[in-house]
């Protein structure tokens, strides 16, 4: 008797676990707590991020992963099993232990693919029971585009780490890229905008919340603005200023015309009946990136191909590899295996 079937958005900032038969069951931070002294985990997730920058000497929040891959092994496998017995409701003996399908950005090393597998396997899953899926491939399944079609599908899947761009086609991947530009980028492109322009030391979280508020990729119609708080530069004292929309596309713009021009690369290199078919069908965007203002205004501005935006976007690598194990299993599991994923 084993436990369901999990899959797993393992994010630089999100962990999203999917349960067979349940749905999305968590959502939090990639961030984990730890006791320099001790070398003891004291939080992960939601608590051990309200302890980013808050933090006294002895005790680090560390985030590990970095662009979309494993920076430390050893913490990553204890908060997948943290999520893991999270999700599930309790640690699992070995007669329970589930099948994992995991996603990893689509121009991975076989070592980072192996590390993740070796991390998944160690932190709960069934021996022989752990799936690699690409983001791409996830994220289209978890957005409800029929892969397994002759039929051309663009996904553009901005995370926290990377980007990955891919032209699906008949279950595969026909041509793929991942840059190392999104969310974490934006979030230190704001931070530099805001020492350079401002005068202002700011942290994580308020570029965060800045982003999200305010980030545009796009010329508003109406601006907007909110009040930041820092430390001023030249004072060395607490202070506020109101940071406007506009200021937020100009710092956003080198990050944006990165992943524009990853875009458009993509779409040169795209054999002409697909390019054709993602004329007619439109590029599907996903990941929580993709929800920033105007980002697909400006994809369709620039490529001229209607860029939507998934329902549930922030969800769909989660979502997409949660059911890459049901189809594994179902009706459909030949058609996929044929396909190569």
């Amino acid at each position: 008797m084993f436990g369901a079937d999990i899959g797993i958005d393992l994010g630089t900032a999100t962990v999203l676990i999917y349960v067979k038969g349940k749905g999305i069951v968590l959502s939090e931070p990639s961030v984990v707590a730890i006791d320099k002294n001790t070398d003891k985990i004291l939080a992960v997730g939601d608590e051990a991020r309200s302890m980013l920058g808050r933090t006294p000497g002895n005790i680090v929040a560390v985030r590990p992963l970095r662009e979309g891959v494993i920076s430390d092994f050893d913490t990553t496998e204890k908060m997948l099993r943290y999520f893991i017995e999270k999700a599930c409701g309790k640690p699992l003996p070995f007669g329970m232990r589930p099948r994992i399908a995991i996603c990893v950005p689509s121009s991975v090393t076989e070592v980072e693919r192996r590390a993740v597998h070796d991390a998944a396997l160690h932190a709960g899953a069934r021996p022989g029971g752990v799936y690699i899926i690409e983001e791409p491939t996830a994220a289209a399944i978890g957005a409800g585009i029929d892969i397994t079609r002759p039929c051309g599908s663009m996904v553009v899947d901005i995370g926290g780490g990377t980007t990955d761009i891919a032209v699906i086609s008949l279950g595969g991947t026909v041509i793929s890229t991942s840059l190392k530009v999104a969310g974490d980028n934006f979030d230190e492109a704001i931070i530099r905008y805001m020492r350079k322009n401002k005068n202002l030391l700011i942290g994580e979280r308020t570029a965060e919340n800045m982003k999200i508020e305010i980030g545009t990729a796009y010329q508003r119609v109406t601006e907007v603005a909110m009040n930041v708080r820092g430390r001023d530069i030249l004072t060395g004292l607490p202070k506020t200023i109101e940071v406007t929309s506009d200021e937020m596309l100009e710092a956003l713009a080198e990050s944006v015309v990165a992943i524009i021009d990853a875009v458009h690369s993509v779409l040169e290199k795209t054999p002409p009946e697909l390019a054709s078919d993602i004329s007619d069908r439109g590029i599907v965007m996903t990941g929580g990136g993709s929800l920033m203002y105007g980002l697909d205004k400006m994809i369709k501005e620039k490529t001229g191909i209607d860029a939507v935006i998934a329902e549930d976007a922030v969800s769909c690598v989660a979502i997409g590899t949660g059911r890459y194990i049901e189809f594994m299993t179902g009706p459909n599991s030949d058609n996929i295996t044929r396909a190569g994923i």
